[in-house]
């Protein structure tokens, strides 16, 4: 195994005389799906939100390619080449797939938007992962389903030329088809070298997908699994407290 992309030792954070996390460890590897599941409260989104600069830790070391870092901002976090995509996307919907893409970082020429290089890197972003379910880039995000803004959403993280993405909840309020799509692009990132990192309370979608999980549990992480090597039935036991001890198969 090589250096993994990111690694946690001993992370802690706290929120006046409350323990969020707990001296987790943690690494993500580069082209792996990694799932990070446990139950409301068990400072998943707190992990998020510190290794996307949001909220940073507290204690603990960070190291990104076997270098320390200290994460202070999501500006920095971006410039290290994390993205996260958040379980309300964060998209316009009055604007089109182009313009969501590019927002906030516009790409111009000669004092003007340059809307035909914009274009011609939503599109080459989109085949990169071979998404074939949007018919035009032009189309208004509120013409679009629910997948497909998920799509956009996670293009738009490979625009931003990511070497990780979290994924917050991806395939929340989706139908089954849409999830299926949704997973597919998530395996497809990983096949291109993406570490990719996947917070999710379904465990069917957990096991099509991700090569390790993840079990946090009132702030600890108490298991390290390899999927193959585990089921459903033992991460739910880490999930709910009754197996505590840390597990690495």
């Amino acid at each position: 195994m090589g250096t993994p992309l990111i690694e946690l030792t001993n992370v802690t954070k706290n929120f006046g005389p409350v323990d969020v996390l707990k001296g987790v460890n943690f690494t993500v590897e580069e082209g792996k799906v990694t799932a990070l599941v446990g139950d409301n409260g068990a400072g998943k989104s707190t992990l998020i939100k510190g290794l996307s600069g949001v909220q940073p830790f507290d204690g603990g070391t960070v190291t990104f390619r076997g270098e320390e870092v200290h994460v202070r901002s999501p500006r920095q976090a971006s410039a290290m080449g994390i993205e996260v995509v958040y379980q309300d996307l964060a998209l316009c919907e009055n604007l089109d797939i182009v313009q969501n893409m590019f927002l906030g970082r516009e790409e111009k020429f000669g004092g003007t938007l340059d809307e035909a290089a914009m274009e011609f890197a939503a599109q080459k972003a989109l085949q990169s992962l071979s998404v074939r379910t949007v018919k035009s880039v032009r189309q208004k995000v509120s013409s679009l389903s629910g997948g497909q803004r998920q799509t956009v959403a996670i293009a738009r993280s490979v625009l931003r030329n990511a070497k990780m993405v979290i994924l917050d909840e991806p395939t929340a309020a989706l139908g089954v088809a849409q999830t299926e799509q949704v997973l597919n692009l998530v395996r497809r990132l990983a096949d291109n070298g993406i570490a990719v990192l996947i917070i999710s309370h379904n465990l069917a979608d957990v096991f099509e997908v991700a090569d390790n999980v993840n079990v946090l549990y009132l702030g600890q992480m108490v298991a390290h699994l390899k999927v193959k090597n585990t089921n459903r039935d033992e991460v739910v036991a880490y999930i709910t407290g009754s197996k505590s001890m840390t597990g690495v198969a």
